[in-house]
């Protein structure tokens, strides 16, 4: 009896001593992930955002306007905690840094450093939310279009339209065309 007492205890810590065992490395398990960063590999969504067109103002005049589309890659599960849209934070963003940078020059091609750009929509957005929610900025679309660009294309748009054609006038009696007033 003393026998089937012990083997009863010995089965019963070695037991518990799996269970212990099973739980410590399943935990184990499911903080390695954390630990390692997402990658463009996976773990990350991809969020474009509309063209963000902002009007660039010179000597109180608009002198043209800055268009970009972003992407921008998060985790999904941290983009999930924001209370406000990204795409909100991303526009005010872009805003911010434009008329915040006047060393930016768009009509001069040659200036625009887009790694910068890049680098400084990152920063502040992470900033702005207190947590490193956004791992990289890429660039899908930026131009710059002057005020007289926007007038030609509006100017061309418009003369591209078909005009009505006019109605011929109804013949007047003995088949000749009534005279034109």
């Amino acid at each position: 009896m003393i026998k089937f007492i012990l083997a009863a205890i010995w089965i019963c810590v070695a037991t518990l001593g799996a269970v212990v065992f099973a739980f410590q490395s399943a935990g184990a398990k499911v903080d390695a992930p954390s630990a390692t960063e997402p990658s463009m590999m996976g773990g990350l969504d991809y969020v474009k955002t509309e063209v963000i067109s902002v009007p660039l103002i010179r000597e109180g005049e608009v002198a043209g306007y800055f268009l970009s589309r972003l992407v921008y890659t998060v985790n999904p599960e941290e983009m999930k905690k924001l209370t406000v849209p990204a795409n909100a934070i991303i526009t005010d963003s872009v805003y911010s840094y434009i008329y915040s940078s006047p060393e930016v020059d768009f009509s001069r091609t040659d200036r625009l450093d887009l790694d910068a750009f890049r680098t400084h929509m990152r920063k502040a957005i992470n900033e702005r939310v207190k947590y490193d929610l956004v791992q990289d900025v890429l660039v899908e679309q930026v131009d710059y279009l002057t005020k007289a660009e926007i007038r030609d294309n509006a100017i061309k748009r418009r003369s591209k339209a078909p005009k009505a054609q006019k109605k011929p006038e109804p013949a007047a009696e003995g088949g000749h065309a009534a005279p034109a007033h």
